[in-house]
This record gives structure tokens, sequence and C-alpha cells, in this order.
């Protein structure tokens, strides 16, 4: 007969229960840290990116570089390693501020931006330029605004990523949804989403979905625009919506050239998030070449540079961010 192994006295055993359960629970709640946001309990990890993303400010990281004091500056980069849209105008010489002529409207048009409202925007096609975290810290804000494919070499990658890491801010604008397609971690900055493909550009209405944050707080609940419409996959995910375009005023459809039916009645055109460590502020618009010209004859031209100024400002921190 097997002898029976002596029970603990039974306060020792509740003891033991009790240990038990509270290393259960804190080893749960390491491996899982809900936070709750606006919108309720989320959590605060990834499972898709690895990241702390979503709307939550403590997936920022405030570790004050580029300290506002000596003036608030930006990075426009625009290089394209496949299609170019024309409002580029021709390639860029290397360099940082290399010169521009008329054609590079894109360019241009932020340059002024910057000037009518109190920050100074250098520009660039040069991927030297974003090799090293410590040119990017100079910066509140980097904008990618319609670069293509695979504009980034592995040390710019890591730079991007570190610089985000580090508190910095991200504006990716038109076809910077058009880049990096084969980066995982370039697909989550953009909000869980990538440009598939797009209808005919044509004039359609923009719903302003959420008028609290600082980009689109001045914009109609409904306004006129004209763009391309982007069609995308994956759909943006953990984000917090700005603006959709109402389907049903599109006269052409929506139905892109590889087949993509649309999105329906939730078709995001601008969001924001926090992204590991950053902030990133989103928009599939900016098309248009006419955009940039105080006398557009592009509907709604003025209201986009509106909320592209807004969403420039945020997430360089000198206004709420996606609040």
């Amino acid at each position: 007969m097997t002898p029976s192994r002596p029970r603990p006295p039974a306060p020792l055993a509740a003891a033991v229960a009790v240990l038990l359960a509270l290393a259960a629970a804190f080893l749960l709640g390491s491996a899982r840290s809900p936070a709750a946001d606006r919108n309720g309990a989320q959590e605060l990890g990834d499972p898709d990116y690895g990241v702390c993303r979503g709307t939550d400010p403590r997936c920022y990281h405030d570790w004050g570089n580029a300290d506002p004091a000596a003036g608030y500056r930006v990075l426009l980069y625009t290089r394209t390693a496949g299609p170019r849209h024309g409002n580029l105008g021709p390639a860029l010489a290397a360099g940082l501020n290399p010169p521009l002529v008329a054609a590079n409207v894109v360019q241009n048009g932020v340059v002024a931006l910057g000037r009518d409202n109190g920050f100074a925007v250098d520009w660039t096609e040069d991927v030297t330029r974003l090799a090293s975290p410590a040119n990017l810290f100079r910066y509140q804000a980097v904008i990618f605004f319609s670069t293509s494919r695979d504009t980034l070499d592995d040390a710019a990658q890591t730079s991007l990523r570190q610089y985000l890491r580090g508190g910095g801010g991200f504006v990716g604008v038109h076809n910077a949804f058009g880049t990096e397609y084969n980066w995982s971690w370039y697909e989550g900055l953009l909000g869980g989403a990538n440009y598939y493909d797009h209808g005919p550009e044509q004039n359609g209405v923009v719903r302003t979905a959420d008028r609290r944050d600082s980009s689109t707080a001045a914009l109609p609940r409904r306004w006129e625009f004209r763009d391309e419409w982007y069609n995308l996959v994956p759909f943006p995910s953990r984000v917090r919506v700005l603006a959709t375009v109402d389907e049903s005023t599109l006269a052409e459809g929506v139905t892109g050239g590889s087949g993509h039916p649309g999105h329906g009645a939730n078709h995001p055109v601008a969001w924001c998030q926090y992204y590991d460590g950053g902030r990133a502020w989103l928009t599939t618009l900016g098309h248009d070449g006419g955009l940039f010209a105080e006398d557009s004859t592009v509907p709604g031209a003025a209201l986009f540079r509106s909320m592209l100024l807004g969403g420039i400002t945020s997430a360089m921190g000198r206004e709420p961010f996606c609040r």
C-alpha cells in the first residue's frame, strides 16, 4: 500500500491557493495589458504589428527630442521608386533643400504652408538624409507625400523606426499608402492599411467624422472634394477616423481597376493614431495638382489644406493630437 502524502494544514493550503492565484493574475496581466480608451477597453499591444498602437496616449514616448524652443521644423520626403504623381514635378537633385521649379507643386505648396503658419520645412528625395535617427530628431514631424514603392533602404527604415520610437511625428499623404508594401511595420504605421487601387478621379463629398480633432475642427460636416478615392487592403484598424467619403456621391463609382468593390458606408480618407512611441496622422487624399493654388478650381482645395495643416501641426505636437 502506498502511503498517502500528508496534506498541508487548512490555513497553509488556503494561503498557497491565494499565492498561486495572485501569481497567475500577475502573469496574465503582464501578457495582456488592457487600457481603456475613449471607445472602451482595448489592448495596447498589437498582435499583427507587435507594437503599442491605437488612440491611447500611453503608446506615446515623450523623449523631448527636437525641442520646439528652437522652432518647429518638419522634413518633407517625396522620393519615388515607382510611379510618380504629376504634382511632385521632376525628381529632385541629391541633398537637402535642392532647387525647386514651378512644377514641384507639392514641395512648393508644403513649404508655403509652413512659411505662412510658423514652421520651417526642409525637403529632400535623398534617402541618405533619412539614414540616421540623429538627422530625423531635428524635426518634430516627417512627411511622406506621394512617395512610392521601396523608397527607403535598410538604414533609412531603421532610422525611421527609431525616430518614431523616440516620440517622432509622421504624416502620410496620398501615395504614402503605395510605399514600402513589403514592410509590415510601415503598414502598421499607416494604420494597418495599404493602397490597393482606386476608381476614376472624380468629385465626391467628404464627411467630417470627428470635429474634435485639431485637423478637422474647422471643417464643415460635409464638403465637396476631387480625388482618386483610394481603396485599401487591409482596412484601417485601431485608429480614430477623422473623415470619410460618401460613396453614394461618386457618380462614376468607386470600383477600382484591380476589382476592389469599394468600402461601402464606411470609407475612411483621414485618420490618426499613436504608433510604436510616435504620432501618425494619415490621409489618402492629395492627388490633384491644383490643391495648393490659392485660386484653385479644385473643389475643397482650401479645406484640404486646412486639414493637412492641422494634421502636420498636431503630429509635430504644436496642437493637441488625435483627441
